[in-house]
Order: C-alpha cells, then sequence, then structure tokens
C-alpha cells in the first residue's frame, strides 16, 4: 500500500482503478473484493480517503460531534483490510481514454500516468452555488464533505449563534433541526411555498414547515437571497431578500443542492448531461469506463441522479460483479429515504417525477393524525407508486413499501 506522500507510479495494467473514496468508490472497492482477491486495486482520491458516513454531516451539532469523529476508519486501515494501493490528496488532471490511462499529481506537483484495465468514476458532486450581490457573498458556505463542516464548526465556535440556511430541501431542513438542537437561531430561505416542496406532497410539508417552526425554525419562503453584506450591527453579516426584508446572521449556509461532478468525463469526451450518463450494466460512453454515485445519471432509473446512500449500496454490488466478470445490470429496487429531522420523521419513497398520477392523504383516526400522516402516490391505474409517512406512521415504512409497485 503506498502512503499519501508516496508518488504515483504506474500499477500492473489489469488494475482496477477507482477515482474517488467517498461511499461510491469505497463500497465499490469492498464488493469487489469479495468477488476477486488478486487484481491489483487502485484509489484516487483529492482528499484525505477517510471514510465516514456522509449522512452525518447533518447532524453532528446536535450531537456535539467534530468533523474528525464523524471518520469510522481512517483511510490506510481502509486500504489495509481491501489490500489496494491508496493516493490520498492527489488530484487525478485526465483521463486517457484510448490509452487506458489518468495523469494525477501528487503533493509533489509531479504528473504521473496510472495505468487502468477498469475505469470507475465515483467523483460525487458539488454544492449548488447561486451568484449574490454584496461584499460579503464570498462569506457563504456549503457542507458536502468533512472538511467543509470541520471549517463551519470553526465559525460556529461554541456559543449560540444565528445561522441563515439558503434552501427548504432536505439538506436544508436536516442542517436547520440540527443547528437548532444545538442551540442555534435558524432562519430558512426558499423560493417556494413550504418545505420539501420538490418532494413531499403539501400535506406532508405544512407538517414539516410547523414541526420545525415549533422547535424555533424561521421561515421565508417565496423569496430567495439577493446580497449578503457585512454588517456593524449585532451580527457581522445582513443578507438582503428578494422581497426585500434583512436578515442578520452570523453564517450563511447554502443547502440548495447538489450538481454531479462531470469534470473529467466531460474533459475525456465522456458522454454526459445531468450526470455521467451510464447504462444499466454502468458503463460509460468509453470502453473500460464506468460511473456511479451522485455523479451518474442512471439509464436503470429513468436517466436520473441519485444522490442517496441506498442507490449507492445497490450500483456498487451490480457494478462489482460486472467488473469481476460477471455482466450484472442494475435493477434499482424500491429505496425510500429517510429523513434526519427528529422534529419531523419523515420517510419518503418518492415516485419517478415522469409517473402521472396525484398523492392521495390516507384518512388516519384521530389521535393516529395527531402524530403523523401518511400519503400514496397513485397512478392513473389505481397503483401505488410512492408513499410518504411522517411521525409515527414512519413505523409502516416496511408495510407500504410491499404495496408500491415499480
Amino acid at each position: 500500500m503506498s502512503a499519501a506522500s508516496t508518488p504515483p507510479s504506474a500499477p500492473e495494467a489489469a488494475a482496477l482503478v477507482i477515482i474517488g473514496a467517498g461511499l461510491a468508490g469505497w463500497t465499490t472497492a469492498r464488493e469487489f473484493r469479495k468477488l476477486d482477491t488478486t487484481t491489483p486495486i487502485v484509489l484516487v482520491t483529492a482528499d484525505s480517503g477517510d471514510f465516514y458516513a456522509k449522512p452525518t454531516l447533518s447532524n453532528a451539532c446536535a450531537q456535539k460531534r467534530s468533523a474528525e469523529q464523524l471518520v469510522t476508519t481512517p483511510a490506510a486501515k481502509m486500504a489495509e483490510t481491501l489490500n489496494l494501493t491508496l493516493h490520498a490528496n492527489t488530484q487525478v488532471n485526465a483521463i486517457d481514454t484510448r490509452g487506458q490511462s489518468i495523469s494525477v499529481a501528487g503533493a509533489d506537483g509531479v504528473v504521473h500516468p496510472v495505468a487502468y484495465a477498469q475505469l470507475v468514476l465515483a467523483t460525487g458532486a458539488h454544492p449548488i452555488r447561486i451568484p449574490l450581490d454584496g461584499d460579503a457573498a464570498a462569506q457563504v458556505q456549503s457542507i458536502n464533505q468533512l472538511t467543509d463542516l470541520a471549517q463551519f464548526q470553526q465559525h460556529l465556535g461554541e456559543d449560540p449563534k444565528t445561522v441563515l440556511i439558503m434552501g427548504a430541501g432536505l439538506i436544508g431542513c436536516e442542517f436547520a433541526n440540527d443547528l437548532v438542537l444545538g442551540g442555534h437561531t435558524v432562519h430558512v430561505v426558499d423560493p417556494a411555498q413550504r418545505p420539501l416542496a420538490a418532494l413531499l406532497p403539501e400535506g406532508a410539508g405544512e407538517q414539516m414547515r410547523a414541526a420545525l417552526s415549533g422547535i424555533g425554525v424561521t421561515w421565508h419562503f417565496e423569496t430567495t437571497v439577493q446580497s449578503l453584506h457585512s454588517s456593524t450591527g449585532a451580527k457581522p453579516l445582513q443578507a438582503t431578500l428578494a422581497n426585500g426584508e434583512k436578515v442578520d446572521a452570523d453564517l450563511v449556509l447554502s443547502a440548495i443542492g447538489l450538481r454531479a461532478d462531470v469534470a473529467l468525463a466531460q474533459a475525456a469526451h465522456i458522454h454526459c448531461e445531468r450526470g455521467v450518463v451510464v447504462d444499466a450494466l454502468l458503463q460509460t460512453s468509453a470502453a473500460h469506463v464506468y460511473a456511479l454515485g451522485d455523479c451518474a445519471q442512471y439509464a436503470s432509473a429513468g436517466a436520473r441522479t441519485l444522490p442517496y446512500v441506498m442507490p449507492i449500496m445497490n450500483a456498487a454490488r451490480a457494478l462489482a460483479a460486472t467488473l469481476a466478470g460477471t455482466p450484472t445490470p442494475l435493477v434499482f429496487p424500491l429505496m425510500p429515504v429517510s429523513v434526519k429531522t427528529p422534529a419531523l420523521p419523515t420517510v419518503v419513497a418518492a415516485p419517478h417525477p415522469a409517473t402521472p398520477g396525484q398523492w392521495v392523504a390516507e384518512a388516519l383516526d384521530a389521535e393516529a393524525a395527531q402524530t403523523g400522516g401518511a400519503w400514496r402516490f397513485v397512478d392513473a391505474d389505481g397503483q401505488q407508486r410512492g408513499f410518504v409517512l411522517t411521525g409515527k406512521q414512519t413505523a409502516r415504512r416496511m408495510e407500504l413499501s410491499k404495496t408500491t409497485v415499480l
């Protein structure tokens, strides 16, 4: 195993090379090793490569856990266990699909070629950032990895702060709940009429709005942040919203979504749309090059990107089998998503966006309705294609999963 400071060298041509050390990269390596114990694996990552559960980023504050404490297995231990060569803190500059090699630059700044027999792109996604006016626009932060969380926590400090969150989607709501539980004051700005508007039926969204309001979240709907300026007032920052309202804050966190990281693939003339386009075998438009995780646009999911844990786990198992010599088409099962908002636990099994139909609220008795809700997405033929459960109704996850048609 090579250390992060060791200049990369070209491995055997039969190597499996993985770019990215997130859940997608590490899980692919682990699943492949279960099937093939001898083929060399090389994993290249621009960060430390330490393994952690990315969903824990949005509940670390309430648990008073630092970024370092979220690491479950150090990168060196992962590499040793999986018998692979790790190049951490190493930037991939280019992919040569004809010559089947990548160009990498280590800490020494020297570019080295690394050959591959099969290449896996697990490059993840970047937070979407919208341009803002104002002299403090550059102070907006995003949290998408451990180093982001560490920087945010450093600015947050120990004393209660006021945090303005841009975005009331899944990540925005999770961070809002987490920060309030951590003792902070939270404002959330979103152009929609309610939280999680793209994911939840109206009734569930209104429940989420009320639940988070109940613990102290202040909502600013149907507007956006237009500018961010330094302030001489009680708070160091002042945000001006499109509706003219001004919000004073200590920190501003952008949580308006992710965009697949396709830069390397595009530069190598690999077909990309919203993500790196892959077929049912996770093959890209380039021979011997595959992709999965947040960077991939899955044919098996109706040409969608799926930035969630369960799709990654399913994709990694199928891809590992294909890489090990048994072509295995990816078939996604029903994959409900749990929204980590303790104020209102929520489970979502969203239908495909192109599925015609409507959300139907399930009739509950008065006592059950007080502690949660249930909605089914029903198509034109009366088939249940998705569901949403909130509060204590989330205990019915398995029940509704069995009655949902993919």
